[in-house]
């Protein structure tokens, strides 16, 4: 099978993700769980996980918090910044991972900065407008996970500090593939998943906490600390991390970073856009397909959309499945995203490439979608010639 479907999970690991997780699954406990050597080793890995991600991503690795995805973490950093009847600015192109937790709030008023695709500096205009007229917090995705569109978040983090409103950053799809300074930025909370360009286990994921605000507790229970008081600790990350960790996901983890920190993010990016640029360029010159891409990727990463006109994009997606090619139709949990591109009533199929993909890949997936429509046309001619 040729997957091109990393923009869900990055099927495809290093692999040492796979060794680490079958090794923690064999030989480790629990993480600041006991003092014998299981239990130790365990809680070595887990700080070696936070340090791993610390110089990735430019902050103290006691500020990186465990969680089991990107949706976890936004949940916390949500309702840790955001009180009911507050206003928050949103991009137009925001995952129900941001959305519904903010409409689970009472009373929270949206504004969403519903600029085209591939504008980044239109974006960066409105989002300008919209907090000179008074917001209570910035929920922003870095990547568009349904067209790739790079949203300029290092931009928009420079706003939020000049009108010093917090900042809220889904670095679902940049995690692993953009380059990400939370000290720079000075965002309040950076949330990401482990799965996706981070190359860690399903159930894994990441959130950086700045230090201007005190995280709220989504669930409260052990952490091996503080035993004896009711409350949660009041440092972190204990205070985010109630429970018994995967430490099978977070060894599995920790080598997919160390991947990512050797391979190098500006290398995986251009990689990654080549592909898509390829792959795009291919679908522009055949009839009958609309493809949603900026000019040469240079706003985009290695995340496509595009539709088949007269065809379902579910009938499109598993007509390629059954050539052996993984993509994904729909409206991918983005609704929003597809409200901004006016594609909500027929959503898109979309195809993502990851570090393992190649060109040769790409151009059989070009060739079976020249098959598509060469099938499509001829059955249509045998139509009217049988009328």
């Amino acid at each position: 099978m040729i997957y091109l479907d990393s923009a869900a999970t990055t099927l495809q690991k290093p692999a040492s993700v796979r060794k680490a997780s079958a090794y923690a699954i064999d030989h480790l406990s629990s993480p600041g769980r006991g003092g014998y050597p299981t239990a130790a080793q365990a809680e070595e890995v887990a700080f070696s996980c936070r340090e791993a991600a610390g110089e990735l991503f430019h902050i103290p690795p006691e500020r990186v918090v465990f969680t089991s995805n990107a949706t976890h973490g936004l949940n916390i950093a949500i309702k840790s910044v955001v009180r009911p009847g507050d206003t928050v600015l949103i991009s137009g192109y925001e995952h129900n991972a941001v959305t519904r937790p903010l409409n689970a709030i009472p009373n929270v008023k949206c504004r969403i900065v519903s600029a085209p695709l591939f504008e980044p500096e239109l974006v960066l205009c409105k989002m300008r407008m919209q907090l000179e007229l008074g917001v209570s917090a910035v929920v922003c995705t870095h990547v568009s996970n349904v067209f790739g569109f790079i949203l300029p978040i290092e931009e928009i983090a420079s706003l939020c500090r000049e009108f010093e409103v917090p900042l809220i950053v889904d670095a679902s799809q940049s995690a692993g593939t953009l380059p990400i300074d939370c000290n720079r930025w000075g965002a309040s909370f950076v949330a990401m998943p482990g799965h996706k360009g981070l190359y860690g286990p399903q159930g894994t994921g990441l959130l950086l906490c700045g230090a201007s605000v005190v995280p709220q507790t989504l669930l409260e229970g052990g952490t091996g600390s503080l035993s004896k008081s009711a409350e949660m600790p009041d440092f972190l990350p204990d205070r985010l991390e109630a429970g018994t960790h995967n430490i099978p996901g977070i060894a599995g983890l920790l080598e997919g970073i160390r991947f990512v920190s050797h391979k190098k993010t500006e290398r995986i990016l251009k990689h990654e856009r080549g592909l898509g640029l390829e792959a795009a360029q291919g679908l522009s010159r055949m009839i009958g397909v609309r493809v949603f891409a900026s000019e040469y990727f240079y706003c985009q990463s290695g995340v496509l959309s595009f539709q088949v006109y007269g065809m379902d994009c579910q009938e499109v997606a598993q007509w390629i499945a059954q050539q052996g090619i993984a993509v994904r139709a729909g409206l991918h949990c983005a609704p929003l995203a597809h409200q901004t591109a006016g594609t909500l009533e027929e959503g898109t199929v979309r195809m993502s490439v990851s570090a393992f993909n190649n060109k040769k890949e790409i151009l059989y997936f070009l060739n079976k979608m020249q098959l598509l429509l060469h099938q499509r046309r001829k059955k249509r001619s045998e139509f009217k010639n049988n009328m």
